[in-house]
């Protein structure tokens, strides 16, 4: 009877016998003196018998099977059935969203060493970007030091994907066809796209049984990456839909007439769920009968849709007197004046009133003792070019930010009788404490008082991490310049009592980091929409003057 020796490749040694249908494992420790060399593995597994052809050897029982290698074809199919990807991490990406590693579910995140290079000049910047690079430190360390073997084959993340750091030398991978192009189309390497590119070709070269995908946010890069077939994609973790920010209607719910009397009358309606299918709770819409016939209404958050509870007017002191004047407008107000509804965002176009009616709203309120106070504040985020360095204080720093506030708060406060256009231009950007005094020594503008007494204060958002702002009223203006690690901040600020307004327009924005579907604005209230205490309100019709709202619709 003939054998045949086979030696698998984990180092187990099988006798195969002619004639019978199973051949018989050995035990490992009986063949430890027999030399074992991997490389000749392959080989000594095709080495056919002396009588027949060779026996396939069976497969190693359970508890002695290696485990697959992250990346390798053992695992080329997610939990989903979707195939497992290749990530290739841009710096752009971990400097928007630090936590960005855990959100690939179970495919494998692969940052070249070149990406922690660059982070390095932004790590000591006094900033949201250095704070961000930072914890990208921190988390990498956190990461790599518990799994420290595994830094360059891959450390296992939570979703079941796996992280590693791939290092790329172009000098031993120029043999490559795609790196050779490559160099011919982007000849300097020294440049850090570049060479996030070429490790990304290079990627592509040895991961065979995965797609390779270069993140990015960098839209130039992208086009790059593009031009040498790199499959490139956006970051879309915290972008919302694009219809989120391109349909500024209110939703619309036919109704009969009589429903819409009975509506009127008891100011509760109660339809079937079919008919107010994808409404959010504290969400607005419009009933209507006909062309002619509309009430709006609010979706409560215990079920049915309940009538507007809004004043005629709002009047603070000797000013103007406030109203609505459409009925988004009018449901900006119910939400502004519910103290339900601690959480408000809205969007609107220039001149449709967003921070006019906020302003009013918390004024209104704050006088009436339902808050201690009212804190204004915006991102400091320029158009163009600067004027550079202001001087003053906090408060005169910020006054030339907070002007249109200020151009607010004057409205709403001054007697009409004295506003008087150009004195008060001529000292819009004086401070309280170089302001000169009116008659009987009174401030020279209304909202000085109120300053000085902490009632309205003017907050700077660098200033305001680590704070906690209880029974206040705080308007964020031009909140769609936020990104949304800094929108974060500002909403876990809000203590009991607090109430938030974030308002804004998605198309005007000037931060270069951040897009219309990127911003912390629209990014808050998608994740907060259907939260009982949130409510959002978009503002179509400019109110300001038809010049203002032919501008915004026209140019």
């Amino acid at each position: 009877m003939a054998h045949s020796l086979l030696l698998l490749a984990d180092g187990t040694a099988v006798i195969g016998t002619q004639g019978q249908p199973k051949p018989k494992p050995m035990d490992r420790d009986s063949l430890s003196a027999l030399p074992f060399f991997p490389q000749f593995a392959p080989a000594l597994e095709s080495v056919p018998s002396a009588e027949s052809a060779p026996v396939p050897p069976p497969p190693p029982p359970p508890s002695s099977r290696k485990k697959a290698k992250p990346g390798s074809k053992a695992k080329a199919a997610s939990k989903n059935g979707a195939a497992v990807k290749t990530f290739v991490i841009d710096t752009n990406v971990l400097l928007h969203d630090p936590g960005c590693l855990n959100r690939f579910a179970d495919n494998n995140v692969c940052i070249p060493v070149d990406v922690l290079s660059e982070m390095d000049r932004f790590k000591g910047e006094p900033t949201e970007r250095g704070a961000n690079a930072r914890e990208v430190h921190r988390a990498l360390t956190k990461f790599f030091s518990e799994h420290s073997d595994q830094i360059t084959t891959g450390v296992p993340t939570a979703g079941g994907g796996t992280v590693r750091l791939v290092t790329f030398d172009p000098a031993s991978h120029s043999k490559s066809a795609a790196l050779k192009h490559f160099q011919q189309v982007f000849p300097g390497l020294e440049k850090m796209d570049h060479r996030i590119m070429a490790c990304a070709l290079h990627l592509q070269d040895t991961v065979k049984e995965s797609p390779v995908i270069l993140i990015t946010k960098d839209l130039n890069m992208q086009l790059k990456a593009r031009a040498v077939n790199i499959r490139c994609e956006d970051y879309l973790n915290d972008k919302v839909e694009v219809r989120e920010v391109s349909n500024f209607d209110l939703s619309r719910i036919e109704v009969s007439s009589h429903e819409l009397q009975r509506f009127a009358s008891s100011g509760r309606i109660d339809l079937s769920a079919a008919r107010v299918a994808g409404l959010a709770v504290n969400e607005y819409v419009l009933l209507s009968a006909g062309e002619k016939q509309t009430m709006p209404a609010r979706l409560h958050p215990q079920g049915g849709l309940v009538k507007l509870l809004v004043p005629e007017q709002i009047k603070v002191g000797g000013g103007r007197a406030i109203k609505s004047m459409n009925l988004g407008q009018a449901c900006y107000l119910d939400a502004l004046l519910n103290p339900d509804i601690t959480l408000v965002t809205c969007y609107g176009q220039a001149g449709t009133g967003k921070t006019l009616l906020a302003a009013a709203s918390g004024l209104s309120q704050v006088f009436d003792h339902t808050y201690n106070g009212l804190t204004i504040s915006r991102p400091i985020v320029a158009m163009g070019q600067t004027v550079g360095f202001l001087p003053g204080s906090l408060q005169d720093k910020m006054r030339p930010w907070l002007q249109p506030v200020y151009d607010a708060l004057e409205l709403l406060l001054r007697p009409v009788a004295n506003n008087q256009g150009p004195q008060r231009k001529k000292n819009r950007f004086q401070g309280p404490e170089t302001t000169q005094a009116g008659i009987n020594g009174q401030p020279a503008t209304p909202y000085d008082g109120l300053i000085q007494s902490g009632v309205l204060e003017i907050e700077a958002l660098c200033y305001i991490r680590g704070r906690s702002i209880p029974d206040r009223f705080f308007v964020l203006d031009e909140a769609q310049q936020l990104t949304p690690l800094e929108a974060k901040t500002v909403v876990t600020r809000m203590s009991r009592g607090s109430k938030l307004v974030l308002i804004g327009d998605p198309a005007q924005i000037d931060n270069p980091y951040v897009d219309s579907r990127s911003n912390g604005l629209v990014y808050t209230r998608q994740r907060m929409r259907g939260q009982p205490f949130a409510a959002h309100i978009p503002l179509l019709k400019g109110e300001r003057s038809p010049l203002a709202e032919a501008g915004a619709r026209l140019l």
